[in-house]
């Protein structure tokens, strides 16, 4: 097993650039789909996700040149449209494979979902929203089957502003006959650029970043060069670890707008930060100021995604600080491992109470899934001392060059392989 080891308690300071979006890149490849011709991305992250995708996508048909950051993915010869259990048990995202298929093709045949274990994230309105447009679901084998004699635009109202039941939709959407309303639709800004990246291939969709998306079908869609967005995850993941280390850093590429609550947040805490023409720079060098309750919500809100890495920073607050994981249960997973290196946490059900303690020390940890791990990271940042993290694997779902990117900043930090 694979693991980080980092010696702690040196201030991050400098500049790096963002990769691009995990969340954005997953589903504009599996839009990819829909096009039985060529899709041009750039700005694509360097992770284990996007590999899997890429595997995903050559055993359909489709064929994937890669290059410093560019996918070229041509799916003219796409037609096996069966996703293998080996591959999409790795992880959560092959499930927006379900819309752009049953568009594509009007079949499918996949595992249930992989990915990280922070909760049910039960998939029923993915499935009744698909089959609202004429889908016929069952499961065969353990797999999850679905076809359709042609799929219909209609009025769908989403019980929860799901992300992935969004995007499928949109996705479904794009070849039904007739308009497709979806209301009550996320609003992230993973679900803008998906549908910008298919308005440029020729789709028709208005509405997005709005609860209320419209599409409607079309016949066909063209060749298309795409930039992704950069991730705002990642992002967040870096400021907070500037704040936890009493740092100051500049991310060059970060967008401001999509990360207004996250922002506000820090800003709580003490930090200080302003938008240059160089970066977004953050100031962290002021004392952590303990939150009195911070709940995660769905975009526009604070996001779960960045909710354990927000945890392991108010570890070293001076006082008390509430979370409430309003999104997914289980997700205080790292609650034991951050009390392990000393910290105060106590968990009951959806709620987090910190109690900040002066310093925390290196220990032995094991990531768990990814975001978890990415605050375990932040964690052993802080932390007196050597702390090995395990299951790095995890972490590099999501994350291009954690290491690489936390050493331009001055982390000490080295990925070794433990002995057997």
């Amino acid at each position: 097993m694979e693991y980080f080891e980092i010696t702690g308690g040196t201030p991050l300071h400098g500049s790096i650039t963002l990769q691009g979006s995990k969340n954005a890149a997953l589903p504009l490849m599996a839009a990819s789909i829909l096009h039985p011709g060529r899709t041009t991305l750039h700005h694509v992250p360097a992770i284990r996700d996007v590999d899997v995708m890429i595997e995903i996508l050559e055993n359909i048909g489709c064929t994937v040149q890669k290059d410093n950051g560019t996918l070229i993915i041509d799916a003219a010869k796409a037609e096996h449209f069966e996703v293998a259990a080996s591959l999409g048990e790795r992880m959560r995202s092959t499930i927006i494979l379900l819309g752009s298929m049953l568009g594509r093709a009007g079949r499918v045949k996949m595992p249930f979902p992989g990915g990280c274990i922070i909760g049910m994230r039960p998939i029923d309105i993915h499935i009744t929203s698909l089959g609202k447009m004429g889908a016929v679901f069952e499961e065969k084998d353990g797999m999850l089957c679905a076809e359709t004699d042609g799929l219909c635009g209609t009025r769908i109202h989403l019980r929860f502003p799901s992300v992935g039941a969004t995007e499928n939709v949109i996705l479904a959407a794009v070849y039904a006959r007739g308009r497709t309303r979806i209301e009550n639709c996320a609003k992230e800004p993973e679900i803008a650029e998906l549908c910008r990246f298919l308005r440029e291939k020729g789709a028709k969709i208005e509405g997005e970043g709005t609860s209320c998306i419209l599409v409607e079908g079309v016949s066909h869609l063209r060749d298309s060069t795409y930039t992704l967005m950069p991730d705002r995850i990642v992002a967040g993941t870096y400021l907070f670890a500037a704040a936890a280390t009493r740092g100051e850093i500049c991310l060059e590429g970060m967008r401001p707008s999509d990360m207004e609550s996250v922002l506000d947040v820090l800003g709580r805490m003490g930090a200080v930060y302003e938008n240059r023409k160089d970066g977004f720079y953050l100031d962290g060098r002021k004392a952590i100021n303990p939150l009195p309750v911070v709940c995660t919500e769905t975009y526009p809100g604070f996001p779960t995604d960045l909710q354990s890495q927000l945890l392991a920073t108010l570890c070293v607050a001076r006082g008390r600080s509430v979370i409430r994981e309003c999104i997914f249960e289980e997700r205080f997973r790292i609650a034991p491992w951050l009390n392990r290196m000393g910290a105060d946490v106590t968990t009951d059900g959806r709620e987090a109470v910190i109690e900040g303690k002066a310093h925390l020390s290196g220990q032995m940890v094991k990531a768990q899934e990814l975001r978890g791990g990415a605050a375990l990271v932040i964690a052993a940042l802080m932390a007196q001392g050597i702390t090995r993290v395990y299951g790095s694997a995890f972490i590099e779902r999501g994350y291009e060059d954690l290491a690489g990117d936390l050493r331009k900043l001055g982390a000490v930090i080295s990925k070794k392989k433990a002995e057997r």
